[in-house]
């Protein structure tokens, strides 16, 4: 179950990588949960080596490019983010260490798999995944798109994808060509 887990959020970073067009440096926010994903209701069945397996998934396409992993801790953590101090620099950081019943399990992955984890309470993400319904668009920047992946489904988790697009204000460009991003 764990490697079938871990495959499925490997294709899901692989395809919101490109669909996203991320690049180095870029940030993609992920609220996971692994009740949900063990087919539970949110918030009930925290499981940590499901969200162990889903983060070696993603990181194994996102660390190789550069791009930072900020995963968002559950409601208890007012959906902090967990991620590398350098995607953050001069952001005023909190003082918790999630854990998989007070963070999640997904967020006490990430905060552990960091070579320099800090958490923080607001990020502004180029792209992210919902995987189970954790509502993570509080963290993408403005605007966000909605992003339809050929993944459906982590495990028994609803999966959700975004990216995100500088605003269209004023002018005779204001429209959408399709070569603004």
């Amino acid at each position: 179950m764990y490697e079938e887990l871990k495959e499925q959020a490997r294709d899901a970073a692989a395809q919101l990588a490109e669909a996203a067009r991320l690049k180095e440096g870029q940030i993609a926010v992920v609220g996971c949960s692994t009740s949900e994903v063990c087919g539970e209701r949110i918030g009930t069945a925290s499981v940590p080596q499901a969200a162990q397996a889903i983060y070696e998934g993603l990181m194994s396409v996102f660390a190789p490019m550069g791009v930072f992993l900020a995963a968002q801790c559950c409601e208890h953590l007012n959906r902090a983010i967990v991620v590398e101090r350098a995607a953050v620099p001069g952001v005023p950081i909190v003082n918790v260490v999630p854990q998989p019943k007070a963070g999640g399990s997904f967020a006490t992955a990430a905060y552990l798999g960091a070579a320099d984890p800090v958490v923080v309470e607001e990020i502004a993400a180029d792209a992210g995944l919902d995987i189970g319904l954790t509502l993570i668009g509080m963290h993408l920047k403005k605007v966000a798109v909605p992003l339809r992946l050929s993944i459906k489904k982590i495990g028994a988790a609803t999966l959700n994808a975004a990216r995100t697009r500088p605003k269209f204000i004023g002018g005779e460009r204001a429209h959408y060509d399709g070569d603004l991003l």
